[in-house]
């Protein structure tokens, strides 16, 4: 069953549950819990405790049973690892995404702050006993000071997070 195969595994690798715990960043007593038979993992969960303790979802679902049913226990490990190829082309396909939300959006502050550079703030120069220039130039203004302090920020966010993003190796 599930619950004796975690524990199992876990102590075959030589995980101390609050080890495992940190590896999938959930608390100790959820370990616990899923190797005492109160509660059991998700189907996500799942793929998670597969990858850390190296080991196929249907072995972590597998039980000992008799032969009569040997052809059942395959059908469902197939089943669950289709799930798995499943779960796992969804995960790389959402990293991919956002990596290239990622590279985008600094790819824009990098255009924008030529933009401005290249520009030199004209409104600077402009009439501003004009109210149209006055509210128009303020706004300019208000953007690109907003802009120089805080696209800095989201730029070095952003360069980490699509380190933290690329295709595993």
């Amino acid at each position: 069953m599930l619950k004796e195969n975690i524990k199992q595994l876990r102590k075959s690798k030589g995980l101390s549950q609050e080890e495992l715990a940190i590896k999938l960043n959930v608390v100790r007593q959820t370990i616990s819990k899923w190797e005492q038979g109160l509660s059991v993992p998700d189907s996500e969960m799942l793929v998670s405790i597969s990858e850390v303790l190296e080991t196929p979802i249907s072995t972590l679902l597998g039980e000992n049973i008799s032969e009569s049913t040997v052809d059942d226990l395959k059908a469902i490990s197939e089943k669950l690892e289709i799930i798995n190829l499943q779960l796992l082309q969804r995960n790389k396909a959402r990293r991919k995404m956002i990596n290239w939300i990622l590279i985008s959006l600094c790819a824009i502050i990098i255009i924008i702050f030529i933009s401005l550079f290249l520009l030199n703030s004209p409104y600077l120069n402009w009439d501003y006993n004009n109210l149209e220039y006055a509210v128009l130039g303020i706004a300019l203004h208000s953007f690109e000071w907003l802009f120089v302090r805080i696209a800095p920020f989201i730029l070095i966010v952003s360069i980490f997070g699509i380190a933290l993003t690329r295709k595993k190796v």
